[in-house]
């Protein structure tokens, strides 16, 4: 069972999130938190899998809450559910790393198919082992058998690393679609990197054809198997 902290400041928006959690399979909210310093009291005395983390909040702001509850040595991950749509909000998220980043308003769908998606990845996204080195810089976010080079302008070091998570975290291939709604930033960016990463071998693309329109380019991590990626139009 995956437990959850909902942290809110509107009463009834957590209780609404509470019982979104709690119909979905495999999770239970454990506790309802709607100021930042009672948040990371819940935090501690709980010790939730997940987080479920408004940034507008009466006495500190969000993401200075999840660092405060780093620094207290709470290690559930956490999905921002705000309004706050400025990209160094988001960048800031991705560098602490939080999960998924949903904006409000959203959905019942919206939320719940982003826990059933952190539900399917938990444990790829916390393997207990790595099987070897390669895998283990894989995870870093670093290029087999070498340090991190430097990323084409525009992109980021933390969001590539959440890229390459969400692709190691599926048995499947992932559209550009899929990726941008894994990682909680739009399909034209998720598409970069994914490119981006296609050019340099570790994500393989293929085409996948529908009865009508372009075919579809699905992403896939590169294996130790995995065949040289055939040119693409």
């Amino acid at each position: 069972m995956i437990t959850v902290l909902v942290v809110d400041d509107d009463f009834r928006v957590a209780r609404i999130h509470s019982a979104f959690v709690d119909r979905v399979e495999g999770f239970r909210t454990v506790g309802v938190a709607h100021t930042g310093q009672e948040a990371i009291r819940l935090a501690v005395a709980l010790v939730p899998d997940l987080i479920l983390l408004d940034l507008y909040l009466p006495d500190v702001f969000g993401l200075d809450v999840l660092n405060r509850m780093r620094v207290a040595g709470v290690e559930g991950d956490a999905i921002v559910i705000s309004a706050a749509n400025e990209s160094e909000t988001v960048e800031r998220a991705v560098k602490l790393g939080v999960v998924n980043y949903l904006l409000k308003p959203f959905t019942a769908d919206d939320l719940v198919q982003r826990l059933t998606h952190y539900r399917a990845n938990r444990t790829a996204r916390h393997p207990k082992t790595l099987t070897d080195q390669a895998a283990v810089d894989q995870l870093w976010g670093r290029p087999e058998g070498g340090r991190a080079e430097a990323l084409p302008k525009g992109l980021s070091p933390e969001t590539a690393e959440l890229i390459l998570r969400a692709l190691q975290a599926t048995e499947t291939e992932l559209s550009a679609q899929e990726c941008a709604d894994a990682v909680g930033i739009s399909r034209v960016s998720a598409r970069r990197y994914l490119e981006y990463f296609a050019g340099r071998g570790t994500v393989v693309v293929s085409l996948r054809y529908g009865v009508v329109g372009r075919p579809e380019r699905r992403y896939g991590i590169a294996r130790p198997d995995t065949p040289p990626p055939r040119p693409t139009r």
